[in-house]
């Protein structure tokens, strides 16, 4: 039982690594090629889990190939417009100045009902609204309104705009986020004289946000997460 606890513990290690190498993306927007290779190395990782007489290279070994691959593939088709056509595909419009495009609606194989579906997760439920719509090579659909739909901006409405402060996360459940005081430009010691401001200790702070004019949002600690964090 200790084995397969280690195994699967490596085995965990390697695939996290290896998803971080290959990016973000979420499961609805990976390209073909990538959801293969998530498949293929979910798959390649439950063997050496469940049987103990496989060797742990044997599942290693894929996996960390595959993931490279696939680092090596993403990079060739990034400087490579025809290798990345091949492997991802182009987005294809499915409406156009407000009429459906049948034909291509077949080449995709999509119903009827898959792109009503599309457009209601659009929050459009009148295929008349929409002037134009592309699926994209993630296969989701990409909605634009017609021009007397769309809501109107300042510039339409002419009222003037200011520059727009907008805040980052300089404290996250009691610890200061550096990343955060990068983006304010600001210190650790700058953010603890801004929280006695506010009559607080960073230890004390579940949330606090700030913007680069200094302007400071802060939501304190519940008790209840003061103690466990105080216990631990």
């Amino acid at each position: 039982m200790l084995v397969v606890f280690i195994r699967t513990l490596i085995l965990y290690a390697i695939v996290v690594v290896g998803m971080r190498l290959m990016g973000k993306r979420q499961l609805g927007e990976l390209q073909p090629s990538e959801l293969v290779i998530t498949i293929l190395i979910s798959n390649i990782a439950t063997l050496p889990i469940e049987d103990t007489s496989v060797p742990l290279l044997s599942g290693a070994v894929p996996i960390l190939t595959l993931m490279c691959f696939e680092v090596i593939l993403s990079y060739i088709a990034m400087r490579s417009l025809r290798l990345r056509t091949f492997i991802c595909g182009t987005p294809r419009i499915v409406i156009r100045e407000g009429h459906i495009n049948q034909q291509e609606l077949k080449t995709l194989r999509y119903s009827v009902d898959d792109l009503m579906e599309q457009l209601r997760a659009n929050g459009i439920f009148d295929v008349q609204e929409v002037d134009m719509a592309v699926v994209e090579t993630t296969g989701q659909l990409s909605v634009y309104k017609k021009n007397f739909l769309q809501p109107p901006s300042a510039k339409d409405l002419q009222f003037p705009v200011q520059p727009a402060s907008i805040p980052a996360v300089v404290v996250s459940s009691g610890e200061i986020v550096p990343a955060g005081l990068q983006y304010c430009g600001i210190t650790a010691e700058t953010v603890r004289l801004l929280a006695k401001k506010e009559g607080r200790d960073v230890p004390d702070i579940f949330l606090m946000t700030c913007t680069p004019d200094l302007s400071v949002y802060l939501v304190p600690l519940d008790k209840k997460n003061k103690k466990k964090a105080k216990n631990t």
